[in-house]
């Protein structure tokens, strides 16, 4: 059984790791928000399963809905935001050489987290 990690934004689980590859499915509550972030040896990609993301990469912004999907290069700064009243699940991709939790570099975080 795969461990569930609370977060203030919601939840996460690990589902399938490789070398240079972990998928993870995140679960975003109503209203919960990650840091505008990046990744100096990730890249990573977003499918929305359940809900619509709103999406921040770099200066543009997306609104993507059930079966959309969105990659985020290494290095941009990038956000995912869930404005409904329904929950958001996305399943998330890292793909890099590095694949470590504290390759996160945080801009912006309404819950006063620091990198």
């Amino acid at each position: 059984m795969n461990t569930i990690v609370k977060k203030p934004w919601g939840s996460f689980e690990i589902i399938n790791e490789g070398k240079k590859h972990i998928v993870k499915k995140i679960i975003v509550k109503p209203g919960g928000q990650l840091s505008l972030q990046s990744h100096k040896h990730r890249s990573e990609h977003w499918v929305i399963v359940e809900g619509i993301a709103e999406v921040t990469i770099n200066d543009e912004i997306y609104n993507l809905h059930e079966n959309q999907h969105i990659f985020i290069p290494k290095g941009a700064k990038h956000r995912l935001i869930n404005n409904n009243d329904q929950t958001l699940i996305v399943i998330e991709t890292w793909h890099g050489d590095n694949l470590d939790e504290n390759d996160i570099q945080r801009y912006e975080d309404i819950y006063n987290r620091v990198s």
